[in-house]
This record gives C-alpha cells, sequence and structure tokens, in this order.
C-alpha cells in the first residue's frame, strides 16, 4: 500500500488495496490474473463546473486510478495476443476503483486513541462493460490501465477506463462501465 501514490487518504488507500487483494484471494475467479495488477496510483481531483454551468452548481470531484500489469501467457489467445475476455475482467475490477473512491462513507468513527476509522460501502453490481479494442497486446506486453470516475451519484455510478502498452505507447482498449447499488428485495 505505501507504494500507491496520489493525493486519496491513507484510509481510503489502505481500504481499496484490501477490496482488490479480495479479488485473489485464490477462490474467486481468475485470481492468478487480479493477482498481477498492481495499483500504483489514486488521485481525488476538485475540478470547477462546466463552463456555461448554472452559477450555484458544485464542484465536482474525479477519482483517477492507475494500474500496471505485463500480459502473461494465461491471459491470452490462440493467436497469442491478450484475450477480450481477459481485457473485460481487468477493465471490469480497475474501473470499479474510482467509484469506490468517491462513494460516501457508511460508517465514520472515533478510535480509543482519537484517530477517525472510516467504514466503506460496497461498489455495487455491473449494470454495463461497453468496450473497444484498438490494438492487440501480446505476450510481455506492459499495460497500464487508467481509470477515471465519470459520475457517482447515490445508486448509479460510471467511469471509463483506458489499458496502454506502455512499451509502444498504444492504446489497446478502452471502456464504459457503469454500476448500481442494488435495493434490497422486500420478502
Amino acid at each position: 500500500m505505501a507504494s500507491i501514490s496520489g493525493n486519496a487518504p491513507q484510509h481510503l488507500k489502505q481500504h481499496i488495496a484490501q477490496l482488490f487483494e479480495w479479488n485473489y484471494d485464490g477462490v474467486r475467479f481468475a485470481t492468478s490474473i487480479a493477482s498481477r495488477v498492481k495499483l500504483t496510483e489514486i488521485t481525488i481531483n476538485e475540478s470547477p463546473p462546466q463552463p456555461g454551468a448554472d452559477s450555484k452548481a458544485k464542484t465536482a470531484r474525479t477519482a483517477i486510478v492507475i494500474a500496471e500489469t505485463t500480459v502473461e501467457q494465461d491471459m491470452v489467445n490462440g493467436a497469442g495476443n491478450m484475450h477480450g475476455g481477459c481485457v473485460a475482467y481487468v477493465v471490469d475490477i480497475c474501473s470499479s476503483i474510482p467509484m469506490i473512491a468517491l462513494a460516501k462513507p457508511v460508517k465514520v468513527t472515533k478510535t480509543a486513541d482519537g484517530e477517525e476509522k472510516v467504514e466503506y460501502g460496497r461498489s455495487g453490481v455491473s449494470q454495463a462493460l461497453n468496450l473497444v479494442y484498438h490494438a492487440p497486446a501480446p505476450v510481455g506486453t506492459p499495460l497500464r490501465i487508467v481509470s477515471t470516475s465519470l459520475a457517482v451519484g447515490g445508486r448509479a455510478m460510471s467511469s471509463r477506463c483506458e489499458v496502454w502498452d506502455t512499451k509502444t505507447n498504444r492504446l489497446v482498449a478502452s471502456g464504459v462501465h457503469t454500476k448500481m447499488v442494488p435495493t434490497i428485495p422486500k420478502l
């Protein structure tokens, strides 16, 4: 976690790192792939209202999360390039992080020594994951995954994600991920 740069609060980086590690606990789908995706930066920016917005419009917050991995043999298709399903999986887990970074804490308490303890909720469930594949990424390709929040509301949230080949500076894939926090069913 000390290796995660960016201006996000340390407790938020710790929470996200723990959630990210949950994806590769050895019992979930594709844990060998998730364990090789390393978070490198979590930054939260304040941006002014868009030009032409109402003068009473609030400042918007944007989260940017950067992760890195390298394409390995268990990630490729028959042609030796990163499989589209693997790209979708990496985009799914990485693009969820900016949404989590901007989610409101569920509970904030003070510990006995006066430190603040922050508890967060879940990131919701995927509604849509739309991808565009731009270039192949063969075995050995170093990837940089840049995910940016688009909108985080009370129940619905979205982010965009770009997967870059850092050796050639080519865009491998891009996507938009929409999630929502489900309601508890009334029985």
